[in-house]
């Protein structure tokens, strides 16, 4: 079973001939862009969603290698959904790819050439500089911005 994210999709002219399915988000997305695709797929592409376990696995995954302030909420669902049909993940989002090959979740790029290494993420706020695990939504010191720093 293929587990399809809205960067596969907006890269494909046709799916794939295996089994394929996405959940609820990655269709809004694609509602949203007004994707003409979607209604050739149709029922071609099955949605389904995610168990919370599942969730709260990848929730956990992302946390520890930084990556929980680079997946979006829907990012989150296509790689639960992938744990929980025990499925490859089609994406070319890097943050996604990142996470799925710590989780020994089974992942390919579609349109680019994925992922060399897995990477581990600090945050650095970019008006103190001060260093953070975590994704904040603003520096708790200075109030500034934060960037994503690969870890040494």
């Amino acid at each position: 079973m293929l587990v399809l994210d809205s960067s596969a999709l907006f890269s494909m002219e046709q799916l794939p001939e295996e089994e394929s399915c996405c959940p609820p988000g990655v269709i809004r997305e694609l509602t949203k862009y007004k994707d003409h695709r979607l209604d050739l797929w149709g029922d071609l592409l099955r949605v389904s969603d995610c168990a919370g376990e599942s969730m709260d696995k990848v929730t956990e995954a992302a946390k520890k290698s930084g990556d929980l302030g680079r997946l979006s909420p829907v990012d989150m669902t296509v790689l639960a959904l992938a744990i929980d049909v025990n499925g490859t993940v089609l994406t070319d989002d890097y943050s996604i790819q990142n996470v799925a090959r710590i989780m020994g979740i089974p992942c390919r790029a579609v349109g680019q050439s994925g992922i060399k290494k897995v990477e581990k993420w600090n945050y650095q706020c970019i008006g103190c500089r001060k260093w953070y695990k975590e994704k904040l939504p603003e520096c708790p010191i200075c109030g500034s911005s934060m960037r994503a720093c690969r870890r040494k």
